[in-house]
Parts: C-alpha cells; sequence; structure tokens
C-alpha cells in the first residue's frame, strides 16, 4: 500500500473511531447519568433510601457490567439490526457501544456522587430543598470534577471496546489492526493504528485531567 493510501486510511478509520467512542460515551451517559444518581439517592444511606428497588437496579447494572463486550455486542444484534436496519458499520456499532457502556458509566457516576461531603447534603435539605433541587443544585455541581474524570475514564473505555467492535464488523483503529495488520499480515499498518489508539487515549485522559483541574474550587 502506498502512503497516500495508508495514510487516507489512517484518517478516515481514526474519525469513526472518535465518532463512536463521542456519540457513544454522550448516549451511555443520557442512560447512565441518571441511573447512577437514582442509585446514590436511592442506597440505605441516600437522601430517599429505596433498599429493595436500589438492589434490584444495582443487580441488573452488575449483570450488565459482568458480560464481556464481545460477548454482549453479539447478544444485542437482534436489537441493533431493529433499532438501526444493521449491525454493521460505525453507526450501528455505536449503538451497541451505549448498550455496552451505560451500566459501568451509572457505577462511576455513583461513586462521584457518592464522595460528596454529606454536611453539604444535610445543610441544603435543613434549608427545605427538594430532592430535585438537591441533585440538580448540590450534588451534581459538587461531584462535577469528579464526574469528568469519570467521563474520561469512560470514554477511553469505550474507546477499547470501539477497538474490539473490529472484530464484530465495526468501523475504526480496531478495523484496521484487525482487517490489515492481522488478518493479511500487515505488521506496520496494525502498529500505526495501534500508535493511534494510545494517544486517543492520553489526549482523551489529559483533556479530562486538565479540565477537571479548571471546575475544581475546593
Amino acid at each position: 500500500m502506498s502512503f497516500e493510501t495508508i495514510f487516507n486510511l489512517m484518517l478516515t478509520e481514526t474519525w469513526r473511531s472518535l465518532y463512536m467512542t463521542i456519540f457513544a460515551t454522550l448516549g451511555a451517559y443520557l442512560v447512565g447519568l441518571p441511573l447512577g444518581v437514582f442509585l446514590c439517592i436511592t442506597d440505605k444511606d441516600g437522601i430517599k433510601p429505596m433498599p429493595a428497588i436500589n438492589s434490584i437496579v444495582g443487580i441488573c447494572i452488575n449483570i450488565m457490567r459482568a458480560v464481556p463486550f464481545l460477548i454482549l455486542a453479539v447478544v444485542v444484534v437482534p436489537v441493533t439490526r431493529t433499532v438501526m436496519g444493521t449491525s454493521l458499520g460505525y453507526q450501528a456499532m455505536t449503538f451497541t457501544l451505549v448498550i455496552a457502556a451505560f451500566a459501568f458509566v451509572a457505577r462511576v457516576v455513583e461513586n462521584s456522587v457518592k464522595a460528596v461531603d454529606k454536611g453539604v447534603i444535610e445543610a441544603a435539605h435543613s434549608m427545605g430543598a427538594s430532592i430535585f433541587q438537591i441533585i440538580c443544585k448540590v450534588l451534581i455541581p459538587e461531584a462535577k470534577p469528579s464526574l469528568i474524570l469519570g467521563a474520561a475514564i469512560s470514554a477511553t473505555t469505550i474507546l477499547s471496546f470501539s477497538a474490539m467492535a473490529g472484530i464484530l464488523g465495526g468501523d475504526g483503529l480496531g478495523f484496521v489492526a484487525i482487517s490489515y495488520g492481522h488478518h493479511r499480515g500487515q505488521r506496520d499498518i496494525m502498529w500505526i493504528a495501534v500508535a493511534l489508539l494510545v494517544v486517543l487515549v492520553i489526549i482523551g485522559q489529559s483533556l479530562g485531567n486538565l479540565l477537571a483541574r479548571k471546575i475544581d474550587k475546593r
């Protein structure tokens, strides 16, 4: 393969990896953020204890997290095909990544929110704040630096999932490493794809750390 062909291939597949990572992270947080907050406030020490429901939801999330990504991706193929019209390609795989990642995100959010100083929560409660106000004006703002760090970790995890998705017909750098590097024996292309994945992880984590430090006013 010529240099121009390799360059265009890497440029296209890097964009597809970023597309899957960014939109899958957003989708996972649309589901995982409220779910994580719910787990926190319904805990036995939360502001609205609901131990039975909390346990049921927690068990379901643990089951989702326990299933390896590749197995889960295969299991949800019929769902992906129904919703997206196909189970192949980076756009369809983005939907699969949301399903695979939202449980992980929920636990990350739960741990971040649980770290908020209980004294601040009690002060807001004593001033007559409702549960919704405590969530929106106390829990989320106070946990914001930790939530941003958690988002960076979640995004890098989803990026690694997207790389594995190459085995199942997903696009992206994982697809390049597997299809060209492994199946066709083009090791140089495989190592370029791996290097690009490492660079994306480092950039994503560094940006998350920087943003968290700027927001943290403690």
